[in-house]
């Protein structure tokens, strides 16, 4: 199941504390510790936190020594392990913020930006700033909030003083009016920045910068779902946190090569499946231009395994963590909706009480962020067994999130008009039946979604494999998304990219049952598509090729010889299936629409293993100790076509200012440590990530393997 043995952890750090922040604040913050974690600083104990994907700060300032040693301790229990049916990991997994403040400031996550009036001419943003003043003095204070562009020039502002006794915090509000706004969309992601400057007596005393987008978005039961009145359909994916050989401490740049490549893919929407995504993970998705679900729990009071451990904690901690999440992530213009929970079993109680706590949940949501709808996710169930459509679980949700039950969204629809739909996890391939949502009906989900206006959107599970949850050893995790841990788009993605972009595109993939994959769950496994063009074992023979594209006709031609033409809307998946007799060389499809070329896809029978090349995603990094350089280690033949059959044990040398943060091949069942430095490579590649050190100058990477030539990169570290 991809898990490690749990335990108690003790992180401790020393630091010191400069003599003139004895009249400050000090502030300890953490995105993020995996779980039931206590702090303590010069051993006075300074709290508990229970959940592992919420954020949470405390305050330091009397406690410390100044001019001296301080001692940070952070007690972390996970002797629960498993305690998420995914891979959690264990300890500080996110950053950690020391945060200095005068004792007049605005308070942690004290700003709330809205828009509650938008259009093409005129913006009104409200501002509500939270400011504490924990001086020993009443105080006069003044609070400018300021708009600035992405240029940083200041485009409105708006004053206002207030009066704050000590040892008090107080709430302002400020309506500004901004002329003529760019609207944040997923097109144009603008983002705009409010600067927060306070003064007591004419001195600054904070400054806090708040990005913010402006738009405007609607769910209607009929049409869907419309930002800035422009009607879309969200493509979504559903997204773990893990990274493969990285665990779940993940590095941002890692993220924001994972959000990069699914941007170009053609996805819109990320469902953050099951928790609260990290603060840097919502600011990279503000400024790619996604939408995003943000899901705080995934079970509420469940009892069992892999999801239990919250239910001691729910009554006590739900609104804490649910505060948590919504202070935090409020001012996120990506976030469109706010998710409670995934497959509870509250949703078949028969009771009421299940739709109760749902009530509960909701309604408490509505108060403290009234700007997004709610939604819940409902397990699958046989027809006969779908109770939350009789106990009146679904009828109190603002939407409701199907997993993979499309065959019966229609008959929702019929029974409950107003009710907003959406498919929260959509098998890749199959679709059910209506008499059994676990059918393998050969016809994509996706055309449920697209052929009814009433479907919001789709988010497959899942976009990228993730660790937990596997099928059986020797797998240590789920192996049928589109993507593989190391980011390499798999042949069956090239469906959604067909049907989720408008630039013409086809791709070759060849049905071959013998593929050493990891089949994973039935229900969301593929037919067995490979693209290469090695198939000596079927010379001669006729073989089964797949073409899928957007385009309108494709032609498929062998060694320059046409297997003919044939028009994309005779097929079902975007996807032209062929008969043609195997023989080595190449094997090209061309796409024309109007008559015209369009695309053009080809795939070459490789030779013998030759070289090794390393494609790095950058050769400039920042020597800050976080940055990362992402190689790509592919085997090809003297030709640089990759060897598909090359299962090559490659190792991976560092020298200089960096080091092998992980090894990946993208198959979950590999052998050996994530951490070593060799691996043998899948389908003739693997991924090597490099991670900066605090020192500038080269980062040389060597690799080997077997009698192959060894092949170098060097990565640039530096502070420019």
């Amino acid at each position: 199941m991809a898990f490690l043995p749990g335990g108690t952890g003790w992180y401790r750090k020393t630091f010191k504390v400069p003599v003139d922040y004895r009249n400050k604040k000090v502030f300890i913050h953490f995105d993020g510790v995996y779980h039931q974690s206590d702090v303590y600083v010069n051993g006075k104990h300074l709290g508990f936190h229970p959940y592992g994907y919420t954020g949470f700060e405390y305050d330091m300032t009397q406690f410390l020594n100044y001019g001296v040693e301080n001692k940070l301790e952070v007690k972390v229990d996970h002797g629960n392990s498993p305690s998420s049916r995914w891979y959690s990991g264990s300890g500080i997994y996110r950053h950690v913020w020391l945060i200095v403040t005068d004792p007049i400031h605005v308070a942690s996550w004290g700003t709330y930006i809205t828009t509650p009036k938008v259009s093409d001419e005129l913006a009104e943003v409200k501002i509500e700033t939270v400011i504490e003043n924990n001086s020993h003095k009443n105080e006069n204070i003044l609070i400018q909030n300021r708009i600035v562009d992405f240029n940083d020039r200041e485009v409105a502002s708006s004053k206002i003083s207030i009066f704050i006794e000590k040892e008090k915090s107080g709430k302002i509000d400020q309506l500004i009016s901004l002329q003529k706004p760019v609207l944040w969309s997923v097109e144009n992601p603008y983002l705009y920045k409010m600067e927060t400057t306070v003064k007591v007596n004419g001195k600054v005393v904070d400054n806090y910068k708040t990005p913010f987008g402006i738009r405007y978005f609607k769910f209607d039961p009929d049409k869907g779902f419309f930002l800035n009145g422009e009607n879309i359909k969200l493509k979504g994916l559903n997204l773990h946190q893990d990274a493969g050989s990285l665990g779940t401490a993940v590095p941002d740049r890692s993220y924001l090569r994972r959000l990069m490549i699914l941007k170009e893919y053609g996805c819109n929407a990320i469902r953050c499946s099951h928790n609260p995504p990290s603060p840097e993970f919502l600011d990279m998705c503000d400024r790619l231009g996604f939408v995003v679900i943000d899901e705080i729990f995934d079970k509420w009071k469940t009892e069992g395994a892999f999801y239990g451990y919250y239910t001691r904690y729910f009554d006590e901690w739900w609104k804490k963590d649910i505060d948590a999440m919504l202070d935090s992530d409020r001012n996120h213009p990506s976030i469109i909706i706010w998710s409670l929970g995934n497959e509870t079993s509250e949703q078949n109680d028969m009771t009421g009480a299940g739709a109760a706590r749902a009530k509960m949940l909701q309604d408490y949501v509505h108060e403290a962020e009234p700007t997004r709808p709610v939604t819940v996710v409902i397990a699958p169930a046989d027809i006969k067994r779908r109770p939350y459509n009789e106990n009146g679980f679904n009828e109190i949700l603002d939407i409701v999130g199907y997993n993979y039950q499309e065959p019966w969204l229609e008959d929702d629809k019929k029974r409950f008009p107003d009710r907003i739909m959406y498919i929260a996890e959509a098998f890749p391939y199959y679709t059910g039946r209506r008499n059994s949502i676990r059918d393998y009906n050969p016809i994509n989900p996706w055309y449920v979604v697209k052929n009814n206006d009433f479907i919001f959107g789709q988010f497959v599970w899942a976009g990228v494999d993730y660790l937990g949850e596997s099928s059986g050893w020797p797998s240590k995790g789920w192996p049928t998304c589109l993507f593989d841990v190391c980011m390499f788009e798999k042949p069956r993605a090239a469906f959604h990219r067909a049907v989720w972009n408008k630039a013409p595109m086809v791709r070759i993939a060849v049905a071959d049952q013998s593929l050493d994959i990891d089949p994973g769950k039935d229900h969301w496994s593929w037919p067995h598509l490979a693209e290469h063009w090695n198939f000596p074992q079927y010379k001669g023979h006729i073989i089964e090729v797949h073409t899928i594209t957007n385009c309108d006709i494709v032609e498929l031609r062998v060694n320059n010889t046409t297997m003919g033409d044939r028009r994309t809307s005779d097929y079902t998946n975007n996807t032209i299936v062929w008969h043609v007799p195997y023989r080595d060389g190449k094997i090209e499809a061309i796409g024309y629409n109007n008559g015209k070329e369009a695309a053009r896809f080809e795939l070459r029978t490789s030779g013998k293993p030759a070289h090794i090349d390393l494609l790095a995603d950058r050769k400039i990094i920042s020597a800050d100790g976080q940055d990362l350089s992402h190689i790509t280690i592919q085997i090809t033949d003297d030709k640089g076509v990759i060897v598909p059959d090359a299962d090559q044990l490659i190792t991976v040398e560092i020298t200089g200012a960096g080091k092998l943060k992980g090894l990946d091949n993208g198959d979950l069942r590999r052998a050996g440590s994530f951490s070593g430095n060799r691996v043998r490579t899948y389908f003739g590649k693997a991924l090597a990530t490099i991670q900066s050190t605090r020192s500038q100058g080269d980062i040389v990477v060597r690799v080997k393997a077997g009698d192959l030539p060894g092949s170098t990169v060097t990565i640039t570290c530096s502070n420019k």
